[in-house]
């Protein structure tokens, strides 16, 4: 099953005061019509999402099932791994989610980042504004042994 985000599911996002849960608004981040469900749970699980927290968003109707659009490319420039930037995607937009306003766009810069470098180049203003003991799991994804 492939989701997409509905137009209120859009909506959403742009309210920062929504009530979803930051994990949730991980998930519904992460559904753009290109990954199956099975996929954005893979890259979610480390942040605890599970699917109940999909079915709320169903439920909501901020996502919706539909045809897949044109497959997502396996590896972007540089030959980086999709997987590899899902899950890192995931942790860091878990991450800054619970930061609140303090670290100024620095959630809206993460959600934006479409490849792994975009991700590593925000590595440092992440690192400083959760500590090194929350960056720890984001780092061993970012630079794998």
């Amino acid at each position: 099953m492939t989701l997409a985000k509905t137009d209120a599911g859009l909506r959403m996002l742009k309210d920062r005061a929504s009530g979803l849960s930051p994990r949730q608004r991980a998930a519904l981040i992460l559904f753009d019509g290109q990954r199956s469900l099975e996929e954005v749970l893979a890259a979610t699980s480390a942040g605890g999402v599970t699917r109940a927290d999909i079915e709320h968003l169903l439920d909501l109707g901020l996502v919706a099932d539909q045809p897949p659009m044109q497959p997502f490319s396996d590896s972007g420039p540089g030959g980086l791994d999709r997987d590899r930037y899902l899950q890192a995607y995931a942790v860091a937009t878990a991450l800054t989610a619970e930061l609140g306003g303090k670290w100024g766009n620095l959630d809206l810069a993460v959600e934006a980042a479409n490849n792994l470098e975009e991700l590593e180049a925000l590595a440092p203003r992440i690192r400083s504004a959760v500590g090194p003991l929350k960056f720890a799991r984001l780092e061993a994804l970012l630079r794998p042994r």
